[in-house]
């Protein structure tokens, strides 16, 4: 039996988005390797326990997860949310 996450990459609809695409984490606790930076006593996991984010400038080698994190923090802290 598949799991939720095998399940979906076999989807119709997936089929045509990239497989590293089909795979990005959907939750900040899903990143892994970033938690330096993402546990509640790190820098970013601060602002996300406090809500309150300021600017920042996320830099590293390709594939470290920076498009990932900035898009699930804008994401988490959409208003209304």
């Amino acid at each position: 039996m598949m799991d939720t996450v095998q399940q979906s990459l076999f989807e119709e609809d997936d089929r045509s988005r990239p497989l590293a695409d089909r795979l990005r984490p959907q939750r900040l606790e899903d990143v892994v390797g970033q938690d330096h930076l993402l546990a509640s006593d790190a820098p970013i996991g601060r602002m996300v326990v406090g809500r309150r984010l300021v600017s920042m400038v996320l830099w590293g080698p390709p594939g470290c997860g920076k498009t990932t994190i900035s898009r699930l923090l804008a994401a988490q802290n959409r208003p209304g949310i």
